[in-house]
C-alpha cells in the first residue's frame, strides 16, 4: 500500500546530520499550500541548534503557506478584524451600505470583542455563543442582540469557509424574538389631525419638515430616501418619483448619497397622489439650488442628517401630541391603508421596496377586524338550536 501524502501545512521526520567541526544540517520534507512536497533545511554550529532553526523555519513556512486561510487556533477576535475587512470590502465595491458596516463594527467592538474575543475558533460552542446573544439581548434589547447574532454568524461562516470549523454553531443559537407588537398605523383621521398640527407648528416649519412629512406620508419612503431624492428623480407631468438612493454617514466622509438601494426592490419608480404633486411644484418654483440637486436639504443647507431629522421628528411629533408616533409609522399608514383599500400586499411591499412580501404583511399592516366567518357560524348558539349535524359524525359534535 502506498504511504499516504503528508497533510497540507506539515513535515515529515527531521534528519540532523554532521558537516564538519561545529557545524550540523537539519533537513526534512515540508507539504506546502499548493500539495507540493519540499526539502527544507537549516544549519546551526549544533545538532539541537540546527533542528531548533528548522522548526523555526518550519513554523514560519506554514504560516506564510496559510496566508490569506484560517485555522481552528486563530483567536475569535483575529477571526472578526478579517471579517470586518471583507465587510469594508463589501462596501467600498458597493454591495454593501456604509451603516450597516458601522453597525457591525460597533455591536463587535462592544459586544463580540470582548465578549468570546480570546477563545480560539475550535472552542466556539452553542452554549457560549448563546450566553452571549442573550446576555446582549437582557442588557441593550433585541435589536442589539439580533445585529449581534448577524455578526457572529457572518464571522463564525467565514471560519466554516476556510475549512477552521466544520458547521457554523450560530444556527442553533435561539432565536431573537421581536418584542414589538403588531404594526400600530395612523388611522384617516388621526392622519390629517397630525398634518393639520405639523403645518400649523412654527418649529416644524423653520425645520422644513412640513412639507417634507407631507412627502414621506405621501410615499412611505424612509427618511433617507426622501433625503437623497433629487429634482431630476421627479416627473411632476407623469407624477412619478424615482427612488434612487439614500443619505449614509460614512466615517471620515461625512454625508454622503448612497446611489445604489442594498437591494434591487430599494430601486423602484412611485406614483404621486395629486396632492403631493403640487406640493412639489409649488417647492420647485421657491427652493433654491443645490449642489447635490435634492428636494430636501438640511434646514440650514446641506444634505439632511437622517439622525437628526429623526430627532427633530420627535420634537414635533410629541409637541402635536402624538409622541407614539415615529417615521416608520408614517410606513406602515401607508401600507395600513393600501391593505385596507383592497391592494395586494405585493403592491404595498413594491410601494415600500421589501424585497420579501412576508416583511410587509408581518410588520407594516395593522391589524384588522379579521373576517372569518366564525360569527355568522357561532349565531347557532344566541337561539338554542343545538349546532348543525357534523357530516359523518354525531349530532351536534
Amino acid at each position: 500500500m502506498a504511504r499516504p501524502p503528508l497533510p497540507v501545512g506539515t513535515h515529515g521526520k527531521i534528519r540532523v546530520y554532521r558537516l564538519g567541526t561545529k557545524r550540523y544540517r537539519a533537513r526534512t520534507q515540508f507539504r506546502d499550500h499548493d500539495g507540493v512536497v519540499r526539502p527544507v533545511e537549516r544549519t546551526s554550529s549544533s545538532a539541537s541548534g540546527a533542528e531548533s532553526v528548522l522548526k523555526a523555519a518550519l513554523r514560519d513556512r506554514g504560516r506564510v503557506a496559510r496566508a490569506g486561510e484560517l485555522t481552528a487556533e486563530m483567536t475569535v477576535r483575529a477571526l472578526g478584524e478579517l471579517w470586518l475587512k471583507e465587510i469594508d470590502r463589501a462596501v467600498s465595491m458597493g454591495k454593501r451600505s456604509p451603516n450597516t458596516a458601522s453597525q457591525y463594527r460597533y455591536r463587535f467592538d462592544r459586544h463580540v470583542r470582548d465578549g468570546v474575543g480570546m477563545l480560539r475558533i475550535r472552542e466556539i460552542t452553542v452554549s457560549r455563543l448563546d450566553t452571549l446573544v442573550n446576555s446582549v439581548h437582557d442588557r441593550y434589547g433585541t435589536a442589539a442582540a439580533k445585529t449581534t447574532r448577524t455578526v457572529l454568524s457572518g464571522m463564525i461562516g467565514l471560519a466554516v469557509r476556510h475549512d477552521a470549523l466544520d458547521r457554523n454553531p450560530v444556527r442553533d443559537v435561539g432565536r431573537i424574538e421581536s418584542e414589538a407588537s403588531s404594526a400600530q398605523a395612523l388611522d384617516m383621521t388621526e392622519a390629517i389631525d397630525l398634518r393639520t398640527k405639523i403645518s400649523a407648528n412654527e418649529q416644524s416649519r423653520e425645520w422644513d419638515l412640513v412639507d417634507f412629512t407631507d412627502f414621506m406620508l405621501a410615499t412611505g419612503l424612509r427618511i433617507g430616501e426622501a433625503s437623497a431624492v433629487t429634482w431630476d428623480a421627479l416627473d411632476l407631468d407623469a407624477a412619478t418619483v424615482e427612488v434612487r438612493g439614500t443619505i449614509v454617514r460614512v466615517k471620515g466622509v461625512g454625508l454622503s448619497i448612497k446611489w445604489k438601494p442594498k437591494s434591487k426592490s430599494g430601486y423602484r419608480t412611485l406614483e404621486l397622489p395629486r396632492w403631493a404633486v403640487e406640493m412639489l411644484r409649488g417647492r420647485r418654483r421657491a427652493a433654491p439650488a443645490n449642489e447635490w440637486n435634492v428636494v430636501f436639504t438640511a434646514p440650514l443647507g446641506g444634505l439632511r442628517d437622517p439622525s437628526n431629522t429623526q430627532a427633530d421628528l420627535r420634537a414635533v411629533f410629541e409637541a402635536a401630541g402624538y409622541g407614539w408616533v415615529t417615521s416608520h409609522i408614517y410606513r406602515k399608514t401607508v401600507a395600513t391603508l393600501m391593505d385596507s383599500a383592497g391592494l395586494t400586499a405585493r403592491q404595498a411591499a413594491d410601494q415600500l421596496g421589501h424585497a420579501k412580501v412576508s416583511m410587509t404583511q408581518d410588520n407594516y399592516f395593522g391589524r384588522k377586524v379579521a373576517r372569518t366567518g366564525a360569527a355568522k357560524v357561532l349565531e347557532v348558539f344566541g337561539n338554542g338550536a343545538p349546532a348543525p349535524d357534523k357530516p359523518g359524525g354525531k349530532p351536534g359534535v
